[in-house]
């Protein structure tokens, strides 16, 4: 008899106390669900053992990576519709029920019916094996020198040739500043000039770029403004990969690329330092660390600009947890924080914080037109690295998009200079005077 699909709509909207807002196509070709819109497939009653096993986000992204999951028709839209079931709601009983948990759940006597009849679908013995995209976990502590780098390859170090299908000839990884019928490659262009005015960069300067990714910045800022860069990155395939460009450039005489941790930097000062979608891998423990460390690395009166992404604080900050999905298969360790954090954490570091740009709805622009080159470049893609990779990253910079459109993340530009009591900024009078000469 085929009637999963059927059953699992009835069951999810028992689960979820909604009508189910995206049709449902089971492995026994059964359907069930709105008829209009993008189509959620099981391909395999794995899926359903998976989401068993791991109950909640964990568990439908390894039924995503691997295959058992996945989606025909627009994936932002069913994202959004999925999504909206959360958003849309009133916050407190959202909270509530987050905070009471499964057990709490399970007490409602037609819920408890559900999750039997699904035990009894699922089949959920044996227990499926994670992907092999999976961040491996090991005990101990979060952010030392070693769970970094670690940490770093997972995410970098799946091939240089994939994320030029992804990034395109800019190979920016990090928020486009956009204009109005622009390219990725202008708005990239555009932000990496913005955050040079910003540091207010002269020949002869010395830049630190700290998570220099593939050298984009570094080029920039050497063959544009005249300065001298170190660029670091925990990454050894973007480091080849930017010391290549240097050399056909001909920048080897400004340009130094390192595999070094921010920690172990010593050779200040610097005039300046770009931290660009870097300070996402610190950790909530380790900034007050960062913050300090780049402090005292740059002269008196040198600035600091620091490109963080951000989230939305929480009513109780202590309920924060990250990412179950990002941290397993994205960015193992990373963690956001609120943008008065972030500021407060450089201000106690001595930095005096001169200007907070916010670029929420630039960020969600880049990552479209990423998804956009992935969908295109797809089959490239998979055959540089795997189906459950290529799946990892169109999962993650599509709910990004998301995020970043319904005001869930943000993404910031500080800048800060370290300035004493008596010191003076160096700032012009006139705020953002940079703006003007773009």
């Amino acid at each position: 008899m085929n009637d999963a699909a059927p059953r699992l709509a009835a069951l999810a909207e028992t689960l979820m106390g909604a009508p189910l807002p995206v049709r449902i196509r089971a492995w026994d070709g059964s359907e069930a669900g709105p008829t209009s819109g993008p189509t959620l497939v099981l391909n395999h009653r794995r899926a359903l053992r998976r989401i068993l096993w791991k109950p909640g986000e964990l568990g439908l992204a390894r039924a995503w990576v691997s295959g058992d999951l996945t989606v025909e028709g627009d994936l932002f839209d069913l994202l959004d519709r999925v999504g909206g079931l959360l958003w849309e709601r009133d916050p407190e009983p959202v909270r509530a029920a987050k905070g009471a948990g499964p057990a709490a759940l399970l007490r409602d006597p037609d819920a408890r019916a559900a999750v039997r009849s699904l035990v009894g679908m699922a089949r959920p013995w044996p227990a499926p094996a994670p992907p092999p995209e999976e961040a491996v976990r090991r005990a101990g502590p979060r952010h030392t020198k070693g769970t970094d780098r670690r940490a770093i390859s997972h995410h970098y170090d799946v091939g240089n040739e994939f994320y030029e299908h992804v990034l395109g000839p800019s190979m920016v990884y990090s928020c486009a500043y956009w204009t109005p019928g622009g390219s990725l490659e202008d708005a990239q262009r555009d932000k990496l000039d913005l955050v040079c005015r910003k540091l207010a960069l002269r020949p002869g300067d010395r830049l630190l770029e700290v998570g220099c990714g593939w050298g984009s910045m570094a080029l920039h800022a050497a063959r544009e403004y005249g300065v001298r860069v170190t660029g670091i990155t925990l990454s050894r395939e973007q480091a080849a990969y930017a010391r290549k460009r240097v050399a056909e450039e001909g920048l080897a005489d400004l340009v130094d690329i390192r595999v070094q941790d921010y920690r172990d930097v010593q050779d200040g000062p610097y005039d300046a330092i770009s931290s660009i979608g870097m300070a996402e891998h610190v950790g909530a423990e380790r900034y007050r660390t960062y913050a300090h460390t780049l402090y005292g690395l740059l002269r008196p009166g040198g600035r600091l600009l620091n490109h963080q992404i951000a989230r939305r604080p929480e009513p109780d900050e202590e309920a924060y947890r990250i990412d179950e999905f990002i941290d397993a298969y994205v960015f193992p360790d990373g963690e956001l924080s609120p943008i008065g954090t972030t500021v407060g954490e450089l201000e106690r570091a001595g930095f005096e914080v001169r200007d907070v740009e916010a670029l929420r709805e630039h960020y969600a622009l880049t990552l479209r037109a990423w998804v956009a080159r992935l969908e295109e470049h797809w089959e490239e893609a998979v055959r540089l690295t795997s189906p459950g990779r290529a799946r990892v990253w169109l999962l993650y910079m599509a709910a990004s998009a998301l995020g970043f459109e319904h005001n869930r993340l943000g993404v910031n530009q500080v800048l800060a200079v370290r300035t004493g009591n008596r010191s003076a900024s160096g700032m012009p009078l006139r705020a953002r005077d940079w703006a003007a000469q773009g």
